[in-house]
C-alpha cells in the first residue's frame, strides 16, 4: 500500500525514486531520520513503515503512516515559516528544493522489510538505506537481502549489539566488495555503518543528571570538552575556552522560563555566534569549548564490577566487618595471654587459636588469668562457626545468589533514580557508573534488558511498577539528586516526574518524551509549578536522528552535544571537495550559525579513519613543526589553530556544525541537479 503526504499535494506519481533514500523502521527513529533527510539536506526520501501499531506495544499506538504524516506536516509549516532556512542554521542559507512543493516523501507500508517491500521502495536504484527497526534480528534479515539486491547502495543499520555490529559490518563491506571489484575504496568503506540510537543519546542524557554542566564527546581517539558557562556578574568577563560554541537562551538560567528549540526565534539559543554576537549577548549563558585531544592509549573504562577489591564479590560489608572483629578479638586476647603468663607473644597466640578451636586442654591448675582467657577464647570460638558458615554459604551464592539484586541501602543519598532498564536506561546506567555516580534503577519487568548489568555493576535495582504507591519512597526518592524517567511510555514519565516533584518539590528531573509539543506542554508546566527547580524534557530519537542522517550521506559524525532542544554535531571532514573550506584561511572557513573549524588531524592520508583514531606517529625531529601555528597532539591533531592558517586540499579538520550547516557541506550536488 502506497500513500502520499498529505501536506505535499504535489508530488508526482513516481515509483520507484532514482538516487533517493529509503528508510525503513517501526517507530520515532525512522521518522525523525526521514524529516532529517527531507528538510535538512533536501533529500528524496521513501518511508517503510508497518501498516498499523503493534498490539504488543500500545505506548506506540499512533506510531505509523497518519503519525508521520501529521510530523512531515509540522516540519512543512515550520520550513514555511522560516522562509526555507534550516531549523537551526539562522544563517538564510535555505536551499530551493525544501519547499513544500516539491517532490519529497511518500510513504510505504509493509509488515516486513521482504524482498518484495524493499524492491517496491525501490532500493535497487537508491544511494542509501537505513534499517532503522527496535529489533535488531530484523535489521540483520534485511540488510543481508539489500545487500543481495543492490551491493553498491550505502547501508546504515541499527544495532544495540556493539559486538555483532562490528562483525555484520565487515561481512557486508565484504560482499560489497566481492560484488563489486571496481568500488572506490572511500565508498566500500562507507558502505556500511552500524549505529545504535541508545549509544548516541546515553551521554546527554546522563549529563542532564549532573550538578555540573560538563559535555564530553568520546569518539574512537578523540575528546572533546565542552562546559557550560552562567552569564557573567556586572564588571566580570566570561571565560571564552578555546571558542564559544553556542549562546543559550536569554531564559535559560530563569527557572520560569523555557529551554530553547527551533521555533524560539531570537530569544532561543544560538549556535555557533562570531565574536560580535558574543559581545552583544549580555545576560546570556554560553557553551565553550575546554579542550580538543586524544584519549591516551593505556586509557580504558574504568572497571564497575569491583575488580580491585574481589573479596567484595564474594562476602557483603556486614561479613567483612564481622570477621574483622573476630580477627581483632584473637588478637586482643593473644596479647592478654602475653602480658599476663609471661609467655612469648608467638607461643600466645599458638595456644589462643587451640582454645579457639576448642583443640586445647583444660586449664586445670593453671593460674586464673590462664583460665579466663581460655574461656574468653572459647565463647570467641563460638562466634567463629557462624561466621564461618555464613562465609561459605555466601561464597557459593546460598544467601546472595546469582539472581539477586541489591536494595538501596539504608543510608543512601544523593544518588540518582533512574527508572527503566531498556535500551536506553541501560546505556545511560553505564554513562553514570562511569562518572562514579551513585544510582538507583527502578523496573517493572524483572527480565529486562539492563537487569544483568545492573547485577554486574553492583546497582540497587527497585523491582516494581513506578506508578504504584511506595516504589519510588524505595528508591529512597527523598535523599536523592536527581530523577531520569526513560521508560518508552510518556505518560509512565510523565506520572513518576508528578508523583516525585509532589514528594520533593526541588528534585531535578528529566523525562524522555517522544512528542515535541507535548514535551514542551509538560516542560513549561512543571517549570511554571516548580521554578525552584530543574526540569528537562528530551527525546532519543530526536537526539540520535543527526547521526544516522549523517551516515546515510557517507560520513560519520564524532557526536553530538544538545544544546537545550537543538542538537550540535561534530565531524571529521575531508578538506579537499568542500569550495567552504579549501583554500580558505581557519577565519574566513567560519560561517556563524552553519559551522567552525575546531582542529586538524595532520596525520598522512594513508593513516587515517574515519573514526579518527590515532596512529603511531612516527619519530620526529626535535624542533620540527606543523606550520599551523598551534600545539600538536600527540597522533597528528593540531587544535587552537591560528585564524591565519590557510586549510590545503590534504587537510581533514574536525568540525562544529549545525545540522543545517553539515548538510550543506555533504550535500551531493551532483544527484541534486540531476532529478
Amino acid at each position: 500500500m502506497l500513500g502520499h503526504v498529505t501536506p505535499l499535494p504535489q508530488q508526482p506519481q513516481r515509483s520507484p525514486f532514482s538516487g533517493h533514500m529509503v528508510v525503513c523502521g517501526d517507530d520515532a527513529l525512522a521518522q525523525r531520520l526521514a524529516v532529517e533527510l527531507r528538510y535538512v539536506y533536501g533529500e528524496r526520501v521513501t518511508l517503510v513503515l508497518p501498516p498499523g501499531p503493534d498490539p504488543r506495544r500500545p505506548e506506540v499506538a499512533l506510531t505509523g503512516r497518519g503519525r508521520a504524516a501529521a510530523l512531515f506536516g509540522r516540519m512543512s509549516s515550520a520550513m514555511s515559516r522560516n522562509g526555507g532556512n534550516g531549523a537551526d542554521s539562522g544563517s538564510g542559507n535555505g536551499d530551493s528544493d525544501t519547499n513544500a512543493g516539491v517532490e519529497a516523501v511518500r510513504i510505504l507500508q509493509a509488515h516486513e522489510p521482504s524482498d518484495e517491500a524493499l524492491e517496491e521502495a525501490g532500493v535497487g536504484a537508491a544511494a542509501a538505506l537505513a534499517l532503522v527497526y527496535d529489533d535488531d534480528e530484523r535489521n540483520i534479515r534485511a540488510a543481508l537481502t539489500a545487500r543481495r539486491l543492490n551491493p553498491r547502495v550505502r547501508l546504515v543499520i541499527r544495532l544495540y549489539n556493539r559486538k555483532l555490529g562490528q562483525h555484520l559490518e565487515a561481512l557486508l563491506d565484504q560482499a560489497a566488495a566481492v560484488a563489486s571489484p571496481g568500488l572506490d575504496p572511500t565508498a566500500l568503506d562507507a558502505s556500511t555503518t552500524v549505529l545504535s540510537d541508545a549509544d548516541t543519546a546515553a551521554p546527554a542524557l546522563a549529563a542532564t543528571a549532573l550538578a555540573g554542566s560538563s559535555k564530553v564527546i568520546r569518539a574512537e581517539g578523540l575528546l572533546l570538552r565542552a562546559a557550560e558557562r552562567t552569564p557573567p556578574r556586572d564588571g566580570q568577563v566570561a571565560d571564552p575556552g578555546l571558542c564559544t560554541l553556542a549562546l543559550l537562551s536569554s531564559t535559560t538560567h530563569d527557572p520560569a522560563g523555557t529551554e530553547g528549540s527551533d521555533s524560539s526565534g531570537d530569544e532561543g539559543p544560538r549556535l555557533l555566534p562570531d565574536q560580535t554576537e558574543v559581545a552583544a549577548a549580555t545576560g546570556r549563558g554560553t557553551i565553550v569549548l575546554e579542550a580538543v585531544s586524544r584519549n591516551g592509549a593505556d586509557a580504558r573504562t574504568r572497571r564497575m564490577g569491583g575488580r580491585s577489591a574481589p573479596l567484595s564479590q564474594f562476602f557483603s560489608r556486614r561479613l567483612r566487618w564481622s570477621a574483622l572483629g573476630v580477627g581483632t578479638a584473637v588478637l586482643g586476647l593473644a596479647v592478654a595471654s602475653t602480658f599476663t603468663t609471661g609467655d612469648k607473644p608467638l607461643h600466645a597466640v599458638y595456644l589462643t587459636l587451640l582454645d579457639l578451636f576448642a583443640m586445647g586442654d583444660p586449664a586445670i591448675g593453671d593460674p586464673t588469668a590462664r583460665q579466663i582467657i581460655q574461656i574468653l577464647s572459647g565463647v570467641a570460638g563460638l562466634m567463629l562457626l557462624p561466621l564461618l558458615v555464613a562465609g561459605v554459604l555466601e561464597a557459593f551464592g546460598s544467601l546472595r545468589t546469582a539472581s539477586s539484586l541489591r536494595r538501596p541501602p539504608r543510608g543512601l543519598s544523593g544518588h540518582v533514580v533512574l527508572l527503566g532498564l531498556g535500551k536506553i536506561g541501560t546505556r545511560v546506567l553505564v554513562q553514570l557508573r562511569e562518572l562514579g555516580i551513585p544510582v538507583v534503577c527502578v523496573e517493572d519487568d524483572p527480565d529486562a534488558r539492563g537487569i544483568p548489568v545492573a547485577r554486574r555493576l553492583h546497582v540497587p535495582v527497585v523491582i516494581g511498577d513506578v506508578t504504584q504507591e511506595g516504589v519510588l519512597e524505595a528508591a529512597k526518592i527523598r535523599r536523592s539528586r536527581a530523577l531520569l524517567a526513560l521508560t518508552s511510555i510518556d505518560t509512565t514519565n510523565l506520572e513518576a516526574a508528578l508523583y516525585a516533584r509532589s514528594v520533593k518539590p526541588d528534585l531535578r528531573v528529566t523525562l524522555r518524551l517522544f512528542d515535541d509539543e507535548f514535551a514542551t506542554a509538560v516542560y513549561r508546566t512543571l517549570r511554571t509549578a516548580h521554578p525552584q527547580a530543574l526540569t528537562r524534557s528530551r527525546s532519543v530519537s530526536h537526539l540520535a536522528a543527526p547521526s544516522f542522517a549523517v551516515a546515510m550521506m557517507g560520513r560519520q559524525i564524532l557526536g553530538a552535544v544538545p544544546v537545550e532542544r537543538k542538537v550540535m554535531l561534530f565531524a571529521a571532514v575531508e578538506v579537499a571537495g568542500h569550495p567552504q573550506l579549501e583554500g580558505r584561511t581557519v577565519e574566513q572557513a567560519f560561517r556563524s550559525g552553519a559551522w567552525r573549524v575546531l582542529a586538524l588531524d595532520v596525520a598522512p592520508p594513508a593513516d587515517r579513519r574515519p573514526d579518527l583514531a590515532a596512529p603511531v606517529p612516527p619519530p620526529q625531529a626535535p624542533g620540527a613543526g606543523t606550520g599551523t601555528g598551534a600545539e600538536q597532539q600527540p597522533g597528528g591533531l593540531v587544535w587552537n589553530l591560528h585564524p591565519g592558517y590557510v586549510l590545503q586540499p590534504t587537510d581533514r579538520v574536525v568540525i562544529a556544525a549545525t545540522r543545517r550547516g553539515l548538510a550543506e557541506l555533504l550535500r551531493r550536488r551532483s544527484s541534486l541537479t540531476n532529478r
